[in-house]
């Protein structure tokens, strides 16, 4: 691993890129992690440093405003990018101008605002490898997990929200995560985690708190996941499933655009066997755990 930058990995250690409202990081804080947190709008990254005041005073909690970005983006003296907020969802931010496109088509719309770049490298020379990373930047996870390759530690556990409009994109995910040393994924759907989990007692991570998630909020992590854990090929299959569910009621669904009579109970049956075979809400959206070959099975740092 010669020429890889060496940064300390923390056990107590959390990224939560894509920071929203602070619902998945007031989890982290709460269970006992120091957290490093990501926001790119200004308004959000505002209110979770007043929501979770006490933990920034205290220096267990830091946010790096900004929007993080592909290497060698910016022209030599350029330190700000051009930042789509949506008027409509907060969550659906994006300097990803094809994502602002698709966020029209389901009928929201967005102003751009510039906002200052973050280097995701330097960020984790700065402040260390985590014990678990996670990343939702709408269209941008990638850009983080690329960002390891530089490094001769990897984060215990990731999670990304997984981009189910293409097969191609979800096997590039994984095979990134492989090449990185993770061997073991979860796919798991997010719209249902309000009403489905629960931290265990027990904990398998940090320390126990009785915790109801948002809707909205990532959920369980790491070691406190069901042990559910599947291998590449495995997680593939399951997305072929899942993919077959966006593909065809999704946000560009094609039995979605039928208008003949009875379509609708076309759309019903389709959404009922769907469900069957993913056990999960359809067309749902998924985040890809992922955990690494050294990662150690249900150990805690506390």
């Amino acid at each position: 691993m010669d020429g890889l930058i060496k940064a300390r990995k923390w056990p107590d250690l959390i990224y939560d890129v894509g920071l929203h409202k602070g619902e998945d990081s007031e989890f982290y804080l709460r269970k006992g992690f120091r957290v490093v947190a990501f926001e790119a709008n200004p308004e959000l990254a505002l209110a979770s440093r007043n929501r979770l005041k006490a933990f920034v005073d205290n220096g267990q909690f830091t946010i790096v405003e900004g929007a993080i970005i592909p290497p060698d983006t910016l022209k030599p003296g350029q330190s700000k990018i051009r930042f789509y907020r949506n008027e409509k969802s907060s969550e659906w931010g994006t300097v990803n101008a094809n994502w602002a496109e698709r966020n029209v088509h389901l009928g929201t719309s967005s102003y751009e605002i510039e906002v200052d770049a973050v280097d995701f490298t330097r960020m984790l020379q700065e402040h260390g490898i985590p014990h678990f990373m996670k990343i939702d930047i709408e269209g941008c996870d990638m850009i983080c997990i690329e960002a390891l390759k530089q490094f001769a530690e990897r984060p215990d556990y990731v999670s990304v929200e997984s981009d189910k409009t293409s097969f191609a994109k979800i096997q590039y995910e994984t095979d990134v995560l492989t090449d990185l040393g993770y061997d073991r994924f979860q796919a798991i759907e997010q719209s249902g985690i309000a009403a489905s989990q629960s931290p265990p007692n027990p904990p398998r991570e940090g320390k126990y708190v009785a915790h109801r998630f948002e809707p909205g909020s990532s959920g369980l992590f790491g070691a406190e996941l069901a042990d559910e854990w599947k291998s590449r090929g495995q997680l593939l299959r399951q997305y072929r499933a899942i993919r077959l569910g966006y593909y065809l009621l999704g946000d560009y669904g094609i039995i979605n655009e039928w208008k003949f009579r009875g379509a609708w109970k076309l759309n019903r049956l389709t959404s009922w066997f769907l469900r069957r075979l993913t056990k999960a809400e359809v067309p749902g959206w998924y985040d890809t755990h992922a955990r690494h070959s050294s990662a150690s099975r249900g150990a805690s740092w506390q």
